[in-house]
């Protein structure tokens, strides 16, 4: 190991991100879950080149520990939001149907009241006029 962190980025487990040193290099696959190697046996040493790749395939293993975790997360946000509308929703359903319910109840009540109203107005503006032509 202390041969790969003397080449640079520790990030990538001392390999270069995307090419390798003498001796090694990737070819494209149909597949990309893969990768293919074709090795010199004349260029490089092998061993930094498989601690590199051994620690990139840790470092992605954490990566992916660390999405898969996050996803967990939020998959349990989402439903505890989903639950908290559900519940929300609920709540608005059963007061929208109390207000109804008052609504018929004491709907009647204010109609009379309106009326009433209006015949009282009807009958000051009535004995109003009869007072004025005098």
């Amino acid at each position: 190991m202390a041969a790969s962190s003397s080449r640079g980025s520790s990030f990538y487990g001392g390999a270069a991100p995307y090419r390798s040193r003498e001796g090694l290099s990737t070819r494209p696959v149909a597949n990309s879950d893969e990768i293919q190697l074709r090795i010199d046996p004349m260029h490089g040493d092998f061993d930094d080149e498989i601690s590199g790749l051994h620690s990139q395939v840790k470092l992605l293993r954490n990566v992916a520990e660390e999405i898969g975790s996050e996803a967990k997360f939020q998959k349990d946000f989402l439903d505890q939001l989903q639950m908290t509308v559900i519940k929300a929703q609920a709540g608005v359903k059963n007061n929208m149907r109390k207000l109804n319910r008052s609504i018929v109840k004491n709907g009647g009540n204010h109609i009379v009241h309106v009326v009433l109203f209006a015949l009282f107005c009807f009958f000051l503006v009535y004995l109003w006029s009869k007072v004025s032509r005098r």
